[in-house]
C-alpha cells in the first residue's frame, strides 16, 4: 500500500510541476509588460479558469491527499516498533569504588647522581587546614 502511494505521489509531483512551469504569468500579454490592464478583456486581464488552472488545482488537491496519506502510514508503522530508547537494552552493571591509595613521590638526590631514589609519602591533610609541604629526608 505504501509503496503504491508513493508512487502515484511521485507521479502527481512530477505533473504538478509541469502544469505550474506550463502556465503564464498574471501579465504576459504586451500591454501587461508596460502596465496596462489588458483592455481586450471584460473583467480584467484575469479571465475565466484556463484549462491549466483547473488541472494545477486538481494535481494540488491530489498532492496534499497523497501526502497526508504517506505521513498518517508513517506514523502508524512508527508508534508499533517503539522508540530508540525502548529498543536498546540497559546495561547496569555494578562497580566498587576503588580503594584509595596514597600518593607517593619519588625524589632523586640534588645533583643526579645515579642513586636509590627516596620514596616519600604524602598524607591527606585535615580538612580547614593548609596542607603542610613534604618533608625531604637528608641522607
Amino acid at each position: 500500500m505504501t509503496i503504491l502511494l508513493t508512487i502515484i505521489h511521485i507521479f502527481v509531483c512530477l505533473f504538478l510541476v509541469i502544469v505550474v512551469l506550463l502556465q503564464s504569468g498574471k501579465a504576459a500579454d504586451l500591454a501587461g509588460a508596460f502596465g496596462g490592464m489588458g483592455s481586450q478583456t471584460a473583467f480584467g486581464p484575469r479571465g475565466s479558469a484556463t484549462v491549466l488552472s483547473k488541472a494545477t488545482t486538481i494535481a494540488a488537491a491530489m498532492f496534499m491527499m497523497t501526502s497526508l496519506s504517506l505521513a498518517i502510514l508513517a506514523t502508524r508503522n512508527a508508534s508499533s516498533s517503539g522508540s530508540v530508547r525502548d529498543r536498546v537494552k540497559s546495561v547496569k552493571t555494578q562497580t566498587t569504588p576503588a580503594a584509595p591509595t596514597k600518593p607517593t613521590v619519588t625524589v632523586t638526590p640534588k645533583g643526579g647522581a645515579p642513586g636509590a631514589p627516596i620514596p616519600i609519602q604524602i598524607s591527606p591533610a585535615p580538612q580547614g587546614q593548609p596542607v603542610p609541604a613534604p618533608a625531604v629526608p637528608k641522607k
